[in-house]
C-alpha cells in the first residue's frame, strides 16, 4: 500500500442531615411483603427473640456489614423476607436484613495478609501496609484536591508486552516503583485459589507480563484507561486475561473490606463501652463498594461466571438463584454456558451471513436494560441480592439511569447504593460508546453523593472523607475498552479525579487499508477548521460546497453518504430533502419495513443516493448492494468496519470512494490508516491524499 500526495482539488447534590441525639443512623426493616418495599424509620426496638443486653453494642449494630447473611446463613430466621427479595424483579428496594446474630467465630489471619513478591504473604504486623489500607486511610489535604483540577499527563513508560504501546501518567511515575512481579494486597486465599484455576483450566495467562502489570496498576488504586485492549469477540486472550486481572481487584477490594470491619468489631466487642466506635471509622453510607458497568446482557453473564470461578471454594458454598441467572442472562450460544471461557473464545461460530465477530458479540442474550446485586457472606454468594446490601452491582449505563430517573420522580425511591462506590470499572467502553456514552457520564456524576435517605450504617463508623463529601477523590475509575473517543477521554479527565493519579495506554496502530481490495482507490481530503467548536459546521460547509456538488449533476446513481452520527445523519438528510435529492434512508431509527425497502429501492436504482450510519451497520452490518460510489462524510470510530463499508464497492464500475477528514479527526485517522500516516496527513501542506496498491 503506497499512499501518494496530489493538489487540493476545487443535575444539584442532596444533603443528608444527622440526629444529633442519636449517634446511629436509622435502619430499615422488613416485617411484611408491603414494608418490605418501603423504607421507614425504627427506634431501636429490641428483638423479640433475643434481648439487646444478650449481644455486645457493636453485635447489635443494624447496616453495612454486620448483618445476619454476612456470618450466619444457616440460619433460617430471614427466609421469608429473604425469598421474597429474590424473587422480585426490581432488587433495589430497601433490606430487612441486618438482624442480630453472633459473628464469625473463624477470623483467617491469612486473610489479614498480603500476598507479595512471588505470591508470598506479606504481614500487616510485621510493619507492610496494603494497597488497600493505605489508599483508603490516607488523609486528603485541600492543597491535594486543589492539585487535581490541574494534573497533566506528565511521563512515559514503556508498556512491557505491548508492542508499540507505552503508558502514560499524572503525578509520579508509578511503573518506576512498580513490581510487576508482586500481588501486593491480595489476600493469600484469593491468589491460591487464582492458581489453582489457572492450573485445572490449563490456562497459560497467568502471570503473563500484561497481566501482571495490569494487576499492579489496579492494585494501587490508581485511575486507568486500557483502551487498546483486543475484545474477546475477535479471538482475544487478553480480554480474558484482563477480566481476571480486576475481577480478582474487585474480590480482594471486597473481602477486605469485609475482613477489616469484622477486625473491628471485634476489638470493639473486646474493649466493651469503654471503646469509642468513632475510633474505627471503617465503612461509607451503603454497602455497595464495587461497580462495573457493561454493555450488553451476554457480556454480564460472562462477567458474573467468572467471578464465581474466581471466587474462594470456602466462599460459594452455595451460589443462591444460579438458576435464575442463567435463565436471564445466559446463553447457548459459543460456549455461553462453558466452564472454561478460554476455550469458548477459540470456539469457532457456526457458518453465518454476518461476520465472525458480529455472531459472537451479538449471538447471546442482547438486552442493554439490566442490572444485578451480588453479594458475598460467609459460605454463600447471592445473586439478585437487594442493592443497598450488595457488595457488587453490575449493571448497564442505561439501566441505572433509569433508576436515577425513577428516584428524580418518586421521592420513595432512591439511587443510595451509588453513594460508597470505591471502584468503578468500566468494560467493554467502545461498545458502550456505540449505545450511548452520555448515560455513562450520567451514572459517573451520581456516584459518591450524600445519600437521600438515613442508611442503616453507625455515622461513627463512617469515614470522614465520606461525611466531607470527599469519596469522589478515592474512587478508582478503570476504563477499558478497544479504542478510545473523545467521549471517553473527556469522561476519564474530568469526572475521574482519584487522588492518587491517573494513568493511560496510549499505542501506535498500523491500521486496516491492507483489509480494503486492492482495486479501490481511497482518497482523503482535508478541510481546513479553525476552531472546535465550529467542527460540525465546517464539515458541513465543506461536503454543500466541495463534495455534493460532484454528485448533484451527475447521473450516476448507488451514491452510498456515510455518516458516523445520527446528528450528521439527520444534518445531511435535511439537506437532501432540501436539494429535492432522491435517496433513502437507513439509520438506527429506521423501521425494518423502510429498510428493506429501501436497500431494494437502492439496488434498483430507484433512489440515487443511500444515508446510511455507522450504529446502523454496527448493529446490523448489512452487505449493501448497488454501491457504485461511496462518500464518509465521517470516519468510523470503529476501525473494523472501515474496509467492510468501502469494500461494498467491490462490485463498482469506478471503484473509488472519497474520505472527508480533519485535524481533529486524528485518533480515528490513525486507527484506519496508521499512526504515521496519521500524523503526515494532519500537517502536510497538501490535503488530498490517496491510497491504492
Amino acid at each position: 500500500m503506497k499512499m501518494t500526495q496530489r493538489p487540493e482539488t476545487g443535575k444539584k447534590k442532596k444533603s443528608s442531615k444527622q440526629n444529633p441525639n442519636n449517634t446511629t443512623m436509622n435502619i430499615l426493616q422488613t416485617d411484611s411483603p408491603t414494608s418490605n418495599l418501603k423504607r421507614r424509620r425504627t427506634e431501636g426496638k429490641p428483638d423479640k427473640k433475643k434481648k439487646e443486653a444478650e449481644l455486645p453494642a457493636c453485635r447489635k449494630r443494624k447496616g453495612d456489614h454486620g448483618d445476619e447473611e454476612d456470618f450466619n446463613d444457616d440460619s433460617p430466621r430471614n427466609s421469608d423476607g429473604e425469598r421474597m427479595l429474590q424473587d422480585s424483579d426490581d432488587n433495589d428496594s430497601p433490606s430487612a436484613e441486618g438482624s442480630e446474630t453472633e459473628y464469625d467465630a473463624e477470623s483467617s489471619q491469612s486473610d489479614e495478609e498480603d500476598v507479595g513478591i512471588d505470591g508470598q504473604p506479606d504481614s500487616e504486623d510485621s510493619g507492610h501496609l496494603s494497597s488497600f489500607n493505605r489508599h483508603l486511610e490516607h488523609n486528603l489535604t485541600k492543597e491535594e484536591i486543589d492539585n487535581q483540577k490541574g494534573s497533566k499527563f506528565n511521563w512515559v513508560a514503556p508498556a512491557i508486552g505491548m508492542s508499540g504501546c507505552k503508558w502514560t501518567g499524572t503525578g509520579k511515575n508509578i511503573l518506576e516503583d512498580l513490581n510487576s512481579n508482586s500481588f501486593d494486597g491480595l489476600t493469600p486465599k484469593l491468589y491460591e485459589h487464582w492458581m489453582d484455576v489457572y492450573n485445572t483450566s490449563g490456562g497459560n495467562d497467568l502471570n503473563s507480563p500484561i497481566q501482571k502489570i495490569f494487576f499492579s496498576l489496579c492494585s494501587s488504586y490508581w485511575d486507568i484507561l486500557h483502551c487498546n485492549k483486543k475484545p474477546f469477540y475477535l479471538k482475544a486472550l487478553d480480554d480474558t486475561s484482563i477480566m481476571d486481572a480486576y475481577v480478582m481487584h474487585s474480590l480482594n477490594h471486597v473481602f477486605r473490606t469485609r475482613d477489616f470491619v469484622k477486625k473491628n468489631d471485634a476489638k470493639l466487642s473486646r474493649a466493651g463501652e469503654s471503646a469509642g466506635s468513632d475510633k474505627f471509622r471503617d465503612q461509607g453510607f451503603t454497602r455497595p463498594k464495587v461497580l462495573i458497568l457493561l454493555p450488553l446482557a451476554s457480556i454480564l453473564h460472562r462477567v458474573v461466571k467468572r467471578l464465581i470461578q474466581l471466587t474462594p471454594s470456602a466462599h460459594k458454598v452455595n451460589v443462591e438463584h444460579m438458576d435464575r441467572f442463567l435463565t436471564k442472562f445466559g446463553s447457548e450460544e459459543y460456549g455461553g454456558n462453558e466452564e472454561n471461557d478460554h476455550d469458548s473464545e477459540n470456539k469457532k461460530p457456526p457458518k453465518a451471513s454476518k461476520p465472525s465477530d458480529y455472531e459472537v458479540l451479538f449471538g447471546g442474550n442482547n438486552e442493554d436494560d439490566f442490572m444485578i446485586g451480588i453479594k458475598f457472606t460467609k459460605k454463600t454468594i447471592k445473586l439478585f441480592s437487594d442493592f443497598h446490601t450488595s457488595d457488587i452491582i453490575v449493571a448497564s449505563a442505561l439501566s441505572l439511569v433509569n433508576k436515577i430517573e425513577e428516584a428524580g420522580s418518586n421521592k420513595e425511591k432512591d439511587v443510595d447504593f451509588l453513594s460508597s462506590i470505591e471502584v468503578l470499572i468500566i468494560d467493554h467502553a467502545d461498545v458502550i460508546a456505540m449505545q450511548n456514552w452520555s448515560h455513562v457520564h450520567t451514572v459517573i456524576d451520581h456516584l459518591n453523593r450524600l445519600p437521600s435517605k438515613q442508611p442503616g450504617t453507625d455515622v461513627m463508623r463512617i469515614r470522614p472523607w465520606y461525611l466531607d463529601e470527599n469519596a469522589r477523590f478515592y474512587r478508582q475509575t478503570i476504563v477499558l475498552g478497544f479504542y478510545s473517543n473523545p467521549d471517553i477521554n473527556a469522561s476519564f479527565n474530568h469526572q475521574c479525579c482519584n487522588y492518587e493519579g491517573k494513568v493511560k495506554l496510549v499505542c501506535d496502530y498500523k491500521g486496516v487499508l491492507h483489509k480494503v481490495l486492492p482495486e479501490i482507490r481511497q482518497i482523503y481530503e482535508r478541510f481546513h477548521i479553525d476552531s472546535i467548536v465550529d467542527a460540525d459546521d465546517t464539515r458541513f460547509d465543506y461536503f454543500v460546497k466541495k463534495v455534493f456538488p460532484r454528485i448533484k449533476d451527475s447521473d450516476q446513481g448507488g451514491i452510498m453518504i456515510f455518516t458516523s452520527s445520527y446528528f450528521e445523519f439527520i444534518q445531511i438528510r435535511n439537506f437532501l430533502k432540501s436539494q429535492n435529492a432522491s435517496f433513502c434512508l437507513l439509520g438506527e431509527y429506521t423501521t425494518q419495513s423502510d429498510i428493506s425497502r429501501g436497500r431494494n429501492w437502492f439496488y434498483e436504482g430507484k433512489r440515487k443516493i443511500m444515508l446510511y450510519t455507522e450504529r446502523s451497520h454496527f448493529y446490523h452490518r448489512y452487505k449493501i448492494r448497488g454501491v457504485q460510489n461511496l462518500i464518509m462524510y465521517s470516519l468510523p470510530e470503529r476501525k473494523e468496519l472501515y474496509p467492510e463499508i468501502v469494500n461494498m464497492l467491490d462490485a463498482s464500475a469506478d471503484m473509488a470512494c472519497t474520505v472527508m477528514f480533519s485535524s481533529l479527526d486524528k485518533f480515528r485517522l490513525e486507527r484506519i490508516v496508521g499512526t504515521s500516516n496519521a500524523k503526515r496527513m494532519v500537517s502536510a501542506e497538501k490535503s488530498v491524499f490517496v491510497f491504492c496498491h
